[in-house]
């Protein structure tokens, strides 16, 4: 194995913060071999021939603070992770169908009352559906720059009863940048992983503790978001969560912080 390339990979292992480009699924992935399956989600060679490398990646805490709201990353419901592969040049991660990004509700404090500003819905809903939540979705291609920096721009979807069902922060065509460095950005620092090689019971690259963040990104307003009253009358209140959250919010007052363990391993190895 070429401990030196998967090092090298290891800068696509942390597109791991939340995104992943994914191909359309395949009827049935290949089963990797034993003490690899934890990169079900790696396309093998038939599926994909140029990948040489699979990842696996997991957010393992952290916060996103978007203008005045503060969202931690927690286990459970997280880690978000990540399974994938890439070829031999740092790029785009692809996934199977076992693979890609993983689904993860994270709440956001002070819920729907936080968020809105409309005190008035506890009375029409119950302490459970003010709960909010947030999601965040990958909004286009991830780009692997070097180990320690990745640009990820992504869309947050702001999840709630109340809101319907497209209510979100970001979009494809108006996507949130994550420029995630273990630098230093803005008043932000970051700290490289510890990596280690295993070679046995499997050869897996390991980069463990990594600190990455972002300190540069501008939020746009919030979008799609509708409060539907007595049932069947849809009004707007973009404007509302906008006041109440501090959006849209330049550069300079928004917040990544992503802790991540990665592990790597020879396509070759993996399916061999």
């Amino acid at each position: 194995m070429k401990k030196n390339h998967l090092a090298k990979l290891l800068g696509a292992a942390v597109a791991a913060l939340l995104a992943v480009a994914v191909v359309a699924p395949m009827a049935q992935a290949t089963t990797p071999a034993p003490n690899y399956t934890q990169f079900a989600g790696c396309p093998s060679p038939s599926e994909i021939p140029f990948i040489t490398s699979c990842l696996r990646s997991e957010v393992k805490s952290g916060y996103v603070k978007m203008g005045n709201k503060e969202v931690p990353i927690t286990s459970p419901p997280g880690p978000i992770t990540l399974s994938g592969g890439t070829g031999e040049e740092l790029g785009p991660v692809y996934a199977n169908s076992k693979g890609g990004l993983s689904p993860v509700k994270l709440k956001v404090p002070g819920g729907i009352i936080g968020l809105t500003g409309l005190t008035w819905l506890a009375e029409f809903l119950g302490s459970e559906a003010l709960t909010l939540y947030a999601e965040t979705q990958i909004a286009g291609q991830p780009v692997v720059n070097a180990l320690n920096s990745i640009t990820l721009p992504v869309k947050i979807h702001l999840i709630n009863g109340a809101l319907g069902n497209n209510c979100f922060v970001g979009s494809v065509s108006n996507p949130i940048t994550w420029h995630l460095v273990t630098g230093t950005s803005g008043k932000l620092t970051g700290t490289p992983g510890k990596i280690t090689f295993q070679e046995t019971p499997a050869e897996i690259l390991f980069s463990k503790g990594g600190k990455y963040v972002d300190n540069t990104w501008a939020a746009p307003g919030a979008s799609g978001c509708v409060l539907t009253l007595f049932g069947f009358i849809p009004i707007s209140i973009n404007g509302l969560v906008n006041l109440a959250s501090g959006l849209p919010a330049p550069a300079g007052v928004n917040e990544v912080v992503q802790f991540i363990d990665t592990e790597v391993a020879a396509s070759e190895v993996v399916y061999p």
